[in-house]
């Protein structure tokens, strides 16, 4: 891996293009050099883990542990400059365009080597492959905080050109904030920034208008009409200079000295056939126009209306970012079809604006925490999408040496096989831990009965020796938790007195489905990836819907023979 970020700028084979929808598990900054093509994608939206209100670092602090005078709290602590920054820069001042040269090295010498350059450094090679996957006709934005967004704008500048800067658009995320609080000596900060770059002169857009509001309505669109009920305004139809014969008599009145009128007389007529034109008590027209006709006000860069995630659309990302603002984004930049890259998507918001909205998509992330939520939400937005996913392991050996590289990312990967959700851990961090319960990994809830309450299977994962103790503890923990069930997933062969300890559980009757199941299980991931499953309610009906099942009556069937 070092090695290919310390060649960030040197080609190795032609990607060839993509052409299914795609999630990457992986560092992007590869993943854009071996499989993105150039110029192959209409729109990058990018949200880097970068947030303030995530967790409270300070930046501005060198490897040795000393403070430096400018203190900054900004994001998780994921960015160190090591051996992998420094080769990343080295790369950058010989290899990358003259104006990212200059730029990364005035960079350092201004800011230092800490963890806040280290960031910008990996930062501005991504940049600069995904200004190279950009379509001459595409367009990037840049999801950032207040933090760091006049250093990302001095990058895009280096990368894109100045004169391709196109918006900054202040996104209001949340109401008044905390940060004025009583011994905070700052203003609240509530909102994130946008940047808007375009690859060249020549971009798609498609303006978004918003609706007019209702002050602005009962004032320029006072009157209505009684047998339509539409809402109208009065327009003038004069002209301070001629536009051909324009100094003609209508209906006996001309316009007053010194102007013309605006329209030529055939379309006068026009507009009087159609109804267009009132009247004034001096004879004089005006010319109609219609609310029901206005596009609305044309979007400006202060985005106010949309608000954060809430409610249903929730799923407990800490840097989530509502479905309406990507919607917005990706309607405004891009058309049916084409292609919509997030190279840091998280929990999946833009690609299921992008699939909601009839684009393409490519995701790319670094866990496979947040694969995992990618492809349930998706599958429940989208029931029946088909798209693949690259770099998940596909075998057991490749399960084995993800085990060996990283036993969180292993066992978030093993839960996503049957659809658990973790417990532990930070969602979009590289790290982990247990869950509060002892033993509990992840768990599954499901209806199963008219109380409405759900009920619990609670998962446990082993990349290691097991044994008979193991099922023991889950067998314990299921009853301390009173889970429905309990599944251990297990990367090596269980024991025999493992799967006797499981036959020992017994059943869990289901009362919605008036069926048994064995009340702890043990899967191996060899098995998962055979397309081995829990058996277990079914969790995508309620018991609602479950209730509908019912065996067709005699009479009924005949019918249908």
């Amino acid at each position: 891996m070092l090695a290919i970020c310390a060649r960030i700028l040197e080609a190795t084979v032609t990607p060839k293009p993509i052409t299914e929808n795609t999630l990457f598990y992986g560092d992007n900054l590869p993943i854009l050099r071996e499989y993105i093509p150039t110029e192959s994608v209409d729109l990058v939206y990018l949200d880097p883990p970068f947030n303030s209100n995530r967790s409270y670092n300070v930046l501005f602090k060198d490897e040795t542990g000393h403070d430096s005078e400018s203190q900054l709290v900004a994001f998780d602590d994921t960015w160190h400059w090591g051996e992998s920054a420094e080769q990343t820069y080295q790369a950058l001042v010989t290899d990358a365009p003259a104006s990212v040269q200059t730029m990364i090295a005035a960079l350092r010498q201004f800011i230092g080597t800490n963890q806040m350059m280290a960031y910008l450094v990996m930062m501005a090679a991504r940049l600069v492959e995904l200004h190279r996957v950009l379509k001459p006709t595409g367009s990037l934005y840049l999801h950032c905080d207040p933090t760091a967004s006049h250093y990302l704008r001095v990058i895009l500048d280096a990368v894109f050109g100045s004169d391709k800067f196109r918006t900054e658009i202040a996104w209001k995320r949340s109401t008044a904030h905390s940060d004025t609080k009583q011994g905070r000596q700052q203003h609240g900060r509530i909102h994130d920034c946008l940047l808007f770059y375009t690859k060249s002169n020549s971009w798609i857009w498609n303006p978004v208008y918003l609706p007019y509001d209702k002050d602005y309505i009962d004032q320029f669109y006072s009157h209505v009409e009684e047998v339509t009920g539409r809402r109208y305004a009065l327009d003038n139809l004069t002209a301070a200079k001629p536009g051909g014969d324009t100094l003609y008599e209508w209906h006996g009145v001309k316009p007053y000295q010194g102007r013309y009128w605006a329209y030529s007389k055939e379309k006068m007529d026009q507009f009087d056939r159609e109804g267009r034109l009132y009247y004034t008590k001096t004879g004089m027209p005006r010319y109609k126009r219609y609310l029901d006709e206005m596009p609305g006000v044309p979007l400006q860069d202060i985005w106010n209306d949309i608000p954060p995630a809430l409610g249903a659309q929730d799923l407990g990302y800490p840097t989530q970012k509502p479905l309406a603002l990507l919607e917005r984004i990706i309607q405004a930049s891009s058309n049916p079809g084409d292609v919509v890259l997030d190279p840091f998507c998280g929990c999946g918001t833009a690609v299921a604006a992008a699939q909601k909205l009839g684009r393409r998509w490519i995701g790319i992330d670094i866990t496979h925490l947040s694969i995992s939520l990618q492809k349930y939400r998706l599958e429940t937005m989208f029931p029946g999408l088909k798209f693949q996913v690259i770099g998940e392991p596909e075998d057991i050996g490749a399960a084995r040496q993800l085990a060996q590289d990283d036993r969180y990312q292993f066992q978030w990967w093993a839960l996503s096989l049957i659809r658990a959700k973790p417990l532990g851990g930070q969602e979009g961090s590289k790290t982990g831990k247990k869950g509060s319960d002892k033993g509990v990994d992840g768990v599954i809830t499901f209806l199963d009965d008219n109380t409405g309450k759900p009920k619990r299977v609670i998962v446990q994962v082993k990349s290691g020796h097991v044994g008979a103790p193991d099922l023991v503890q889950l067998v314990g923990t299921v009853e301390q938790e009173k889970a429905a069930m309990g599944v251990f997933l297990t990367l090596e062969p269980p024991t025999g007195p493992m799967e006797t300890a499981a036959v020992r559980a017994g059943y869990y009757h289901s009362p919605g489905w008036n069926q048994d199941y064995r009340r702890v299980q043990i899967l191996t991931i060899e098995s998962l990836l055979k397309g081995a499953k829990v058996d277990m309610p079914p969790t995508a009906q309620t018991f609602k819907l479950a209730q509908k099942v019912e065996p067709a009556k005699p009479d009924q069937m005949a019918l249908d023979v």
